[in-house]
Formats: C-alpha cells, structure tokens, sequence
C-alpha cells in the first residue's frame, strides 16, 4: 500500500490519521481481547478463574511485613527493604541501633 502524502491535503491527511488512530485501536481492542480469553483459559486450566487470580494479587510482589515500627509514632513502619524513611536515619544519628526499632 503506497500513499503519497505529499499530494494529500490537510484535512485528507487529518482524515488518514484519524482512520489510522482508530485502526489501531480496534485493533488494540482486539489483541486485548484475545489475551483475556488466554489468560481466562489458562487460569481454568489450574482450575481457577481470571478474577481469582487477578483478586489474589496476580504476579505483583507484596511489600512484606514490616520489621521496624517509629518509637514516637508506631503507625510509621518500615520493612527493612529499600531507603530508609527519615525517621529511621534520625534514630541512627541519635546513637540508636535497629535493633531499638525492631517490632
């Protein structure tokens, strides 16, 4: 398929890209559908449905329990994992260990 765009007009090329945009979308409408219906009947296969498995969380790692809770305000946590909150760093620079904050 060859277009010359340059014998197009504005609005003809205005045309063609809105044909196209929707082309694509159907299209991305379409694959996406089959992708369901894949994912569906692969979960049947292990004997649940796609919504259960999307409920239990999928594939998305959890963030883990946490291990040290803020002395001065136990709501404020931390895993262990990743950078420190500030809080954790002021403790440390107070002489305190991670042990002093460990639940």
């Amino acid at each position: 398929m060859n277009i010359d765009l340059d014998t197009l007009s504005k609005d003809e090329l205005k045309q063609l890209k809105a044909d196209v945009d929707k082309a694509l979308a159907t299209i991305d409408a379409r694959r996406k559908a089959e992708a369901k219906r894949a994912a569906e009947q692969v979960a049947k296969e292990f004997g649940y449905s796609l919504d259960e498995i999307i409920a239990a969380g999928g594939t998305k790692g959890s963030k883990g329990a946490p291990k040290y809770a803020n002395p001065s305000d136990p709501a404020q946590t931390w895993t262990g994992r990743g950078r420190k909150p500030n809080w954790v760093i002021e403790a440390l620079d107070e002489g305190k260990s991670l042990e002093d904050l460990a639940l």
